[in-house]
């Protein structure tokens, strides 16, 4: 199990694709492990080395002591990109995962060649929701946000049809820790990076989804808006659109990194 070491806690990270191939790294939403990305893999790592890894608190990653910033989950994956040996690779993030491609394509941009941003936004409130969602788990535990969450995640459509596909995201969602869960929790409700982005020069393509509640193709917009030269793709999706529209977003996504 490849495993960072850091002096707090561990991030567990998977790497596959052949070596010497370009560099993708796949960064997961808040409350979700790598698994996430399981329906990409086989696809992307026929051109692409895969980077994938579970954020702090989440999956096999451990939690050091909450609250975290943006700043501060975002250079987990910079250290992790160290560690393997590289200096740059193409991004790929999905809400929380977006969030950290954009601090990272502001703050450290030479790291970042292209930049896929779903499902995301540049500033998520109100900050009475975040201060509500974490004190929930931290009363009642993941368990009492997991049939929230889903409703959230996938449309009423394909929770139905699909749930073999829904179960193992929901299974990954209870397992979270609770300290890391709200930490990153934390690191969202503080994050502003409307005024920021406009400095990405990095070639960017934006994903919403038609049905997201979470994320809506307005916020979406908006990062297209602020980004020069950034485009933009809708899917008919609630907020995974990585799993719900997998054949979809492989193929956009694919296409845009192969692009020139």
């Amino acid at each position: 199990m490849p495993i960072l070491t850091l002096p707090d806690y561990r991030i567990h990270y998977s790497l596959e694709g052949p070596t010497g191939a370009p560099l993708l790294i796949l960064s997961n939403s808040l409350g979700a492990e790598l698994n996430m990305w399981n329906a990409q893999v086989a696809e992307f790592s026929k051109q692409f080395r895969v980077l994938r890894y579970d954020n702090r608190g989440h999956g096999q990653s451990t939690a050091p002591p909450a609250p975290y910033t943006l700043e501060q989950v975002a250079n987990d994956a910079a250290l992790l990109l160290a560690h393997i040996g590289e200096k740059s690779a193409h991004f790929c993030g999905l809400s929380l995962g977006g969030m950290v491609g954009m601090w990272l394509a502001t703050h450290r941009p030479e790291i970042i060649n292209k930049l896929v941003l779903c499902n995301t936004s540049a500033l998520l409130g109100p900050r009475e929701n975040w201060d509500s969602r974490i004190a929930t788990a931290q009363k009642e535990g993941m368990g009492a946000l997991s049939k929230l969450m889903m409703e959230r995640w996938f449309t009423e459509g394909f929770r139905t049809y699909s749930a073999d596909k829904v179960a193992p995201v929901e299974e990954s969602f209870l397992k979270v820790s609770v300290e890391g869960y709200v930490g990153c929790c934390a690191a969202i409700r503080e994050m502003d990076q409307r005024d920021a982005i406009s400095q990405i020069k990095a070639t960017t393509l934006v994903i919403a989804g038609t049905f997201d509640p979470s994320t809506p193709p307005a916020m979406g917009q908006f990062i297209v808006g602020a980004i020069n030269g950034a485009r933009y793709v809708e899917l008919p999706t609630a907020h995974l659109s990585n799993v719900e529209a997998a054949p979809a977003f492989n193929d956009v996504v694919s296409h845009f990194l192969a692009a020139a």
